[in-house]
């Protein structure tokens, strides 16, 4: 799945850029950060762009 973030902009994750959810965890979203790192995201801060 590939979500567009809508948050604020962050050093390890920018706004309005899309991201591959690398999989769903307790129903938050795990990232590939900008700092090359994975972490876990709530899901209202993305946008899914394709399923």
């Amino acid at each position: 799945m590939k979500v567009k973030y809508i948050g604020y902009d962050t050093v390890a994750i920018d706004k309005d850029k899309a991201y591959d959810v690398m999989s769903i965890e307790k129903g938050w979203y795990r990232i590939m950060t900008e700092l090359d790192e994975d972490y876990l995201f709530p899901p209202e801060v993305f946008e899914i762009v394709e399923e």
